[in-house]
């Protein structure tokens, strides 16, 4: 039955559970109402990713998942804030993964677990 196998139970692959950002109250996808202060999509690399590791995610985000997760949000970062999309990507890339989201459940927006993050003009 090679239609059945799956990559994932390879010896040694990461099987890690995939982060949702979906909130169970609310049923709404986290978006973060504005960029953090260090955006991978920012100008002047803040995160001082490699060169093209940028390009690679949008890359990646766009083809799978649909969407990047903000750094600032995922559990290595112990954020108050739990995972939610990245504002910087979502602004920038209309994902038909995104559209999906936003049609069935819609966003709820999130600050962002950083004080520094520039506000947006109201």
């Amino acid at each position: 039955m090679d239609s059945m196998f799956d990559p994932a139970d390879e010896p040694g692959t990461d099987r890690s559970p995939r982060l949702s950002v979906g909130d169970p109250e609310l049923r709404k996808t986290r978006l973060l109402a504005r960029e953090c202060s260090t955006c991978i999509f920012k100008p002047g690399n803040p995160m001082h990713l490699d060169p093209g590791r940028l390009r690679q995610m949008v890359a990646e985000a766009r083809g799978a998942a649909g969407y990047i997760i903000c750094h600032s949000t995922l559990p290595y970062a112990d954020s108050p804030v739990p995972p939610a999309v990245c504002r910087g990507f979502a602004d920038r890339y209309r994902t038909w993964q995104l559209q999906v989201m936003e049609r069935l459940w819609g966003f709820v927006d999130v600050e962002p677990p950083d004080q520094d993050s520039t506000r947006t003009p109201e």
